[in-house]
């Protein structure tokens, strides 16, 4: 199965996905991902899209967050782009199964989102992030675990002050993301969200027919 991974960062979502068996993927942003482990193309995302969407079995979409973001003050997030709704247009034009992910003050812009959380996998981090799946899927989702004091990864390159940072070996251990500096580590998804969707979404008529 062929993945395409817009606006791909680091490579977190697309190692869930390997994981889950789709073992031909394409990554793509805007910036140099030396450490993106599967193949990478640096390009617009929706330049590249429209080019050659139709060549892959899903894709997969992470927009950048700072505009919704929580981290992002807000009087700084006008300055950064609100592209989900592009995302979905550009996405629906291309007629494949796709899901697009964003963090939490995203949720009202997405469409019948699944929401995961870094505990329901047992993993020590808690990073709700939702994700618009279509075709729609319908799933139940472990529940969350709160009752331990997560490992905090977000932030830790903009901070000087103010917080305990965890050193970068414990972040990467507890969100399973070994190949990534800090300043990767910040946006990226735990491969376990998109090993779960995928794992779903592989076996679904969607995919299967």
């Amino acid at each position: 199965m062929k993945l395409l991974d817009l606006f791909c960062g680091g490579g977190g979502a697309a190692m869930g996905y390997y994981r889950a068996g789709f073992h031909d993927i394409v990554g793509i942003d805007n910036r140099p991902q030396p450490h993106y482990p599967f193949a990478f193309v640096l390009a617009d995302a929706f330049e590249y899209l429209s080019a050659h969407g139709q060549e892959f079995d899903l894709i997969h979409a992470s927009p950048p967050c700072q505009r919704y973001s929580r981290e992002t003050p807000p009087a700084y997030r006008q300055n950064h782009p609100d592209l989900i709704a592009d995302t979905r247009k550009a996405l629906q034009a291309i007629g494949k199964p796709f899901v697009i992910e964003n963090v939490p003050d995203a949720r009202s812009l997405l469409i019948n989102p699944i929401m995961l959380c870094g505990s329901m996998f047992g993993l020590r981090v808690w990073r709700h992030r939702f994700f618009e799946v279509f075709p729609p899927l319908f799933l139940l989702t472990p529940p969350c675990n709160h009752g331990f004091t997560p490992v905090l990864i977000t932030g830790t390159t903009r901070r000087k002050t103010g917080r305990f940072e965890y050193l970068v070996a414990e972040c990467r251990a507890a969100a399973e993301l070994w190949w990534m500096t800090r300043k990767e580590l910040d946006d990226a998804i735990p491969p376990a969200y998109t090993e779960f969707l995928g794992r779903h979404i592989a076996i679904s008529p969607a995919l299967s027919s």
